[in-house]
């Protein structure tokens, strides 16, 4: 299984680097991680719409270009369906057994995602209504999906108290 998180932004903070790491490493039996970071686009604070639009677009695009064309892609959006861990590790299990090996998770920038990133999403995927940084959820996504690996296994890493 060949996992990509392509993500917006760089990543600057030690701890969470650190944290990502950690997931990175046990997930190394599991399955191979790629981290693939694309350069923000720079915007002043006040934007009309139509702005945002076209930072979202210009983000878009570097996003798409790190996406393989075979790839099942699921866009993190706050609109998207929400899961439970369980329904995680059965949704990746259930792809990796009708021969979808490479699955691409994308994570947008602080405007969210463009409309094209998000028409080629296979599948739009929520961790919740709140706003999270997205350096913050690059965290967050790369534990639930060492956790789906754990729950895939029986192991208890998902059920310790």
């Amino acid at each position: 299984m060949n996992i990509t998180i392509v993500s917006v932004g760089k990543l600057k903070e030690k701890y969470l680097k650190m944290g990502i790491d950690e997931y990175v490493k046990r997930l190394g039996g599991y399955a191979k991680i790629d981290l693939v970071e694309v350069p923000d686009e720079k915007a002043p604070e006040q934007l009309s719409e139509a702005e945002m639009d076209i930072v979202k677009k210009k983000e878009g695009e570097r996003i798409l270009a790190k996406i393989s064309p075979d790839a099942y892609v699921i866009a993190l959006a706050i609109n998207g369906k929400m899961k439970t861990s369980e329904q995680m590790a059965a949704d990746i299990e259930s792809l990796m057994t009708y021969g979808k090996s490479k699955i691409a998770f994308v994570i947008g920038g602080s405007l969210g995602l463009h409309e094209d990133v998000l028409k080629r999403a296979d599948e739009q995927q929520s961790f919740g209504k709140m706003t999270l940084p997205h350096q913050l959820m690059k965290l967050v996504l790369v534990e639930q999906i060492y956790r789906s690996f754990r729950i895939m296994k029986g192991d208890a890493y998902h059920t310790k108290p």
